[in-house]
Parts: C-alpha cells; sequence; structure tokens
C-alpha cells in the first residue's frame, strides 16, 4: 500500500511538473487566450508610435491592438455577437450613439482616471445615473485658420468678432480673393461650421438642457431639435454662407484643395485645425489659428478628442484580467502617452495635472484654454449624416435656414434606417488571438479570401489590415466593408522571384525605414498561400524561413505577389523604380464588399507562421 502511495506521488509529481513546464513555453497549452488584453484602435495610426508605446510600458502584458472602425455601431455589433473587446476606442462619439452599450461597459466614475478629468468636460460623458463608461483623451482644436500674411498685404484688421469676420471675408472678395473656404465635402466639416457658429447658444442653458435631453442613453423617446436655439443656428448659418459667398460649388471641396488656395494665397481664411497651422508655419505660410466667432462677441474652440476610450464590463468576471486591463488604460491616459498623439503640440488637455506641451504657433489660444471656453462638438451618427445632408442643400441654395431646420428636426426623429438584408452569413466563428504556433486564425481567414480576390499566388498584410474576429454571424454590406481596417489601405502587385519574395516578407516581418516595425506578436503580418518561420528575441523578430508546401522557397521561382498596406508604409517598397507595382484601381475595402457582394466567399484560415 505504501509504495502505491509512493508511486502515485511520483505520477502527480511528474504531471505537475510538466503542467508548469507547458505554461512556461510560448504557444503551449499554458498560454491562456483570456491572458491576452484586446485593444480595439479608432486608426491604423495609433499602430505608429502609440500602441508601441503602451506595449513598452507593459512588456510582462500580452496586447493584441486591434485597428476596429470609427463608429460605435461596429461594437454594437460585436457586442450583439458576443465578442466586445477588453478595451474599446472611438473618435466619433456620443452618449447618444453609445446607449445601447452601456450596460455592457464598465463604470468609470470612481477610477483615479476619470478623477483627473476637469468636471466641465466629464459631464458630457456622464449618464443621467452618474456613471462614466467613456473617458476622453486630449482634444483636437477646430476652428478658422487665417492667412497673416494676406491681411497685412491687403491691410485688412484681422477679424475678432464675428461681424468683423464678415467684413474681412467680402474686403477679400472684392481683391479677388476668397474670404472663406472649407472642405464641404466632409460631413464633419458641415457639422463643425454649422456648430461652430453658434457655440454661445449651444452652451447656454436652453442649449444644455436640450443636449442633455438628446444625449441620455436612458431616454427611449426620439428627441429631435429645440424650437428655440436650433432654429436660430440654422438663421445664422444661411447667413453666413451669403455674408461670405460661399459658393454652391463648395460643396465639392474636399481637403487639398482648400489647403491649397489657403497656402498659394487664393482664400484667406479657412475651416482647419491647430496642426493645420503648424504645418503651414514650417512651411513658409504665416497662418494664425483663430477661434469661432459669436456674434455676442464670445470666442470659443471648438474641441474633440482623438479619442473616447471604455472598458468591457466583461473583465469584472476575473479580477486579475480587470487589473491588467486597468493597468493598459492607465499607460494609455498617461501623460507621456497623450503627448505621443500630440506629434506637433497641436492638442489641449481635458485632464488636471497633465502637461502637454502646446506649440508656440498656437500660443494665441492660451487666454481661451484658461477660460475653459471649448466646446466639445456634438457627433452622433445621426448629427453627423444629418449636417452632411442639410448644410449641403444650404451651400447649394436648396435649403433657407428655416427649411434646414425642419429638415434636420424630421431626419433626427425619423424612425432609424432598417441595417439591411444579409450578404453574408459565416457558419463558422474564429479567434483572432495570435499564436505563436499558426497566428491568427481570423485574419488567416481575411488573407486566404484576399488572395482568392485578387487572384495573386502570395498575398501579405500587415496585422493591422483587418478587424476584430471573424464572426459566427449574419453581415449586411456595411459590416462586411468593417472587416477591413477603417483607414485607406491599398493592394499593390507584382511578379516576383523568390529571392524578391524573401526580401518583401523580410521587410514586412522585421520593418524597413519609412515602414512599420512589428512591436509586438500581435503585429507580426499575416501571409497566404506561403508559410514563415520567425524568430523572436529581446521585443525584435527575424525571418528564418520562408516556405511553399512546407518546403523553402528557391530564388529562382515566380510568383505573383499582392502586398496590402497604406500608401505611407508601402512608400518604402516603391522607391526601386526597376521592380514597379501596379496599384488596384479601388481601395481594398471597396474590393472587398464587390467580391463578396457578388458571390465570393470566406476561405478557411491555415497555420501561416510559426513564431520561435
Amino acid at each position: 500500500m505504501e509504495r502505491k502511495v509512493r508511486l502515485i506521488c511520483v505520477i502527480l509529481t511528474a504531471a505537475l511538473l510538466l503542467a508548469l513546464l507547458l505554461a512556461l513555453l510560448p504557444g503551449c497549452a499554458g498560454e491562456k487566450e483570456e491572458d491576452t488584453i484586446t485593444v480595439y484602435m479608432w486608426s491604423a495610426g495609433l499602430y505608429d508610435s502609440y500602441a508601441p508605446y503602451i506595449q513598452s510600458q507593459l512588456p510582462d502584458l500580452d496586447i493584441q491592438f486591434v485597428v476596429g472602425n470609427n463608429d460605435l455601431d461596429f461594437y454594437k455589433f460585436l457586442d450583439q455577437n458576443g465578442t466586445l473587446p477588453d478595451i474599446i476606442t472611438c473618435r466619433r462619439f456620443a452618449l447618444h450613439d453609445a446607449a445601447d452599450l452601456k450596460d455592457h461597459l464598465i463604470d468609470l466614475s470612481t477610477s483615479e482616471e476619470a478623477g483627473k478629468i476637469y468636471d466641465a468636460y466629464l459631464s458630457s460623458f456622464t449618464n443621467p445615473d452618474g456613471t462614466v463608461n467613456w473617458l476622453p483623451l486630449c482634444g483636437e482644436v477646430d476652428g478658422l485658420v487665417a492667412n497673416r500674411g494676406l491681411f497685412e498685404k491687403y491691410n485688412i484688421p484681422m477679424p475678432t468678432d464675428y461681424d468683423s469676420l464678415v467684413a474681412a471675408c467680402q474686403a477679400f472678395e472684392e481683391v479677388g480673393v476668397r474670404g472663406f473656404v472649407a472642405d464641404f465635402a466632409y460631413d464633419y466639416t458641415c457639422m463643425e461650421v454649422l456648430q461652430g457658429l453658434s457655440i454661445p447658444e449651444i452652451t447656454s442653458m436652453e442649449g444644455r438642457i436640450w443636449r442633455s435631453a438628446y444625449e441620455d442613453p436612458t431616454d427611449d423617446t426620439v428627441t429631435g431639435l429645440d424650437a428655440k436655439i436650433w432654429p436660430e443656428a440654422f438663421d445664422r448659418m444661411a447667413r453666413f454662407i451669403e455674408e461670405v459667398n460661399i459658393r454652391p460649388e463648395d460643396v465639392e471641396l474636399d481637403y487639398a484643395p482648400v489647403i491649397n488656395l489657403f497656402a498659394e494665397g487664393k482664400a484667406a481664411i479657412i475651416r482647419a485645425v491647430g496642426g493645420n497651422v503648424i504645418e503651414f508655419q514650417k512651411n513658409g505660410v504665416d497662418a494664425v489659428f483663430l477661434p469661432y466667432l459669436g456674434q455676442n462677441g464670445e470666442q470659443w474652440l471648438l474641441t474633440y478628442p482623438q479619442f473616447q476610450v471604455a472598458m468591457s464590463r466583461e473583465l469584472e468576471q476575473d479580477d486579475a484580467r480587470q487589473e491588467n486591463a486597468m493597468r493598459v488604460l492607465s499607460v494609455m491616459l498617461s501623460e507621456e502617452a497623450q503627448n505621443i498623439l500630440s506629434k506637433g503640440g497641436d492638442v489641449v488637455t481635458y485632464s488636471q495635472n497633465l502637461n502637454l506641451e502646446l506649440s508656440p504657433h498656437l500660443d494665441n489660444l492660451r487666454p481661451l484654454l484658461e477660460q475653459n471656453h471649448m466646446y466639445i462638438r456634438i457627433a452622433s451618427n445621426d448629427f453627423f449624416a444629418a449636417s452632411k445632408e442639410v448644410v449641403t442643400k444650404m451651400l447649394q441654395r436648396e435649403y433657407t435656414g428655416r427649411q434646414a431646420y425642419q429638415a434636420f428636426d424630421a431626419q433626427l426623429k425619423a424612425a432609424q434606417a432598417a441595417a439591411g438584408d444579409a450578404v453574408l452569413s459565416v457558419a463558422q466563428g474564429y479567434s483572432n488571438r495570435f499564436r505563436p504556433d499558426g497566428g491568427n486564425a481570423s485574419w488567416s481567414v481575411m488573407a486566404n479570401s484576399l488572395r482568392e480576390c485578387y487572384g495573386a499566388d502570395v498575398l501579405i498584410a500587415p496585422a493591422y489590415s483587418f478587424t476584430g474576429s471573424v464572426l459566427k454571424a449574419d453581415y449586411t454590406e456595411k459590416q462586411v466593408g468593417c472587416m477591413i481596417m477603417p483607414n485607406v489601405l491599398l493592394a499593390y502587385r507584382r511578379e516576383m522571384t523568390g529571392a524578391e519574395l524573401k526580401e518583401t516578407l523580410k521587410a514586412y516581418v522585421e520593418g524597413i525605414e519609412g515602414g512599420f516595425k512589428p512591436f509586438n506578436r500581435g503585429s507580426l503580418p499575416v501571409v497566404s498561400g506561403i508559410s514563415i518561420r520567425v524568430g523572436e528575441e529581446a521585443g525584435a523578430y527575424t525571418l528564418t524561413k520562408a516556405l511553399l508546401d512546407g518546403k523553402e522557397i528557391k530564388d529562382t521561382d515566380t510568383f505573383r505577389v499582392t502586398c496590402l498596406n497604406t500608401a505611407a508604409y508601402m512608400a518604402p517598397f516603391l522607391k526601386d523604380e526597376s521592380r514597379v507595382f501596379e496599384r488596384a484601381q479601388q481601395v481594398v475595402r471597396k474590393e472587398w464588399t464587390a467580391y463578396i457582394t457578388g458571390g465570393g466567399s470566406l476561405a478557411q484560415p491555415e497555420s501561416y507562421i510559426k513564431l520561435r
């Protein structure tokens, strides 16, 4: 009997040692999916320096950074299908749109991070019951940018209030210079000019009462525009259009033409942000930032956070994971991380004791910052859509101020449009967690499917190309498009030798000057049609092998290769004129949507990487 007990003890001890060994080996049974903290970012731009900084401050954590979508409807879809990320970021935000997510997010009202935010701004994110699910990071400043050199050339006084703004624009029109232009092709410009001209009224007592009702996530009643401040706001917009001579054809103006008109001295004032002033100054244009000028003489900065951040309530089921996620959140909101977002010193802070360096080119804004004359825009999806439609018709002189108010009000009150019919039904969902032995199953599905779409032998994609997991769900056309990252992802095609293919893979895996450098496992590229072996040492990655059907690729082999990337990160690959890439005409999101709606289907995932 004693011998049997000793034998059992030996067996149990060996089993425990084996389990411990497996837990310590990368990619083995001990590496649990639950150990990963998922952070969904609103833009691929955060992959550049912001996400690498967060990972560098938390080297003990496995953080999966995913480029999601700048749209709360995207996160509602994920939530409905049981995959809400641990940490969510979104720039286009309103409590009005966040209502359906409220009960699925952690209340951060008593957190240390919430306590640092000025009450005047935290109130914009506080639910009627006092809970706070979303916290704002540093803010973009939006307003008017004037070419001071033009004002001096024509001896026209710089505007200080609304009347002098109109007078200056009219004086420039008389000498053949556009007084005011803006990129009205974009919904955000339509919305911000409309709100910017009436900030004193929107922030009045009546305005705050209306906004509180509109943003109330617990109120199921449909709230349109109020009958006092908003009719006046649309009348003011209509007068502004006429007084500064905004032309009907300006509805087609997008960003580049407006910037060029200003830089070339053909426009005196444009709607822009603080970063534009800094860039103009660097390029020799004497630009100065002006706030929005109210008719009552008040001056205001229209602002909006770089993004808002929230945490899934699922984290409360695991104390260790919640603690780790809070560590990530703390770093995301830290002074160092927010200064990274302020690449040129063009952002303002909503938080106390947060020292964000403001560019000297924006020093004239300090009095408004000290007075807290910063207005956070109303930015619900309904407001974006209605602003674009209604302001466009105002510019084309189809609506008077009164008609514009009525149309906008009716659009807010209208029932939500149907989500649309399903164009893709997925019977098998896949995780988007990176595994050292195999890679990311969800992104492999996407890469394999796109390889079929582009008719390539090999497809290479950076990790930020795809958004989240392939879900077991029915997808509408809009949701299919949202499977591709929201920024401009492009496809570049070329026939390559095996040697050239390995050189390209090496640049994607190890990084290339001027391009993207993977900073953690989850940021490694995805490949289709081949597999790769990658070495990992001290946070750096090395391509060790490239395989086709389990055999090393020969230098003399030939392949039709499609590379996905943004234009900026692809630039280093395009320098060699002897190796010309052909760029697909449509962006990947459009090409992917057309492929699926045209009858294309999802491929199966493959094991495409082994990390050692």
